[in-house]
């Protein structure tokens, strides 16, 4: 226990007085861990799927629920949330993740070198089976 030593009377006896400090350098240290731990692996959650988005400098859209999010990577292949589909069954699985929900968010994600087509063909998959929420996702400048 650490404490300081308090004078004797002269018979030789010390009394040793409690030290009423608490050492936070030990909780510092496990909170800036923990903050380096969410910073690096934040990012990784997001999506699994690696696309080179393109820049675009419009504004965020509110987020009021989660969206679903279509994404077509450099070589045309379709994914929804993060599984690979078929583009022919686009809409049915897309209906069957909203829930029959025309009002439900879509995102839709293309890398900067997929066909101008292919990204072409899934919107207008997206909005011919109905969704009115559709937006294109895009990387902001200097990200």
């Amino acid at each position: 226990m650490a404490g300081g030593l308090i004078g004797g009377n002269g018979n030789g006896r010390r009394r040793y007085r409690p030290m009423a400090e608490i050492n936070v350098t030990p909780l510092v240290d496990v909170m800036l861990v923990l903050l380096i731990i969410f910073m690096i692996t934040a990012p990784m959650i997001t999506s699994s799927v690696q696309v080179n988005l393109p820049q675009a400098n419009a504004k965020p859209t509110n987020a009021d629920s989660k969206p679903i999010t279509i994404t077509v990577d450099s070589k045309g292949n379709v994914y929804l949330n993060n599984s690979q589909i078929q583009l022919s069954n686009l809409v049915s699985t897309l209906q069957q993740a909203s829930q029959n929900n025309p009002e439900q968010r879509i995102f839709i994600r293309g890398d900067k070198d997929v066909d101008y087509g292919t990204m072409l063909q899934v919107m207008a998959d997206v909005v011919q089976g109905g969704f009115t929420k559709v937006s294109l996702l895009a990387q902001q400048p200097g990200q």
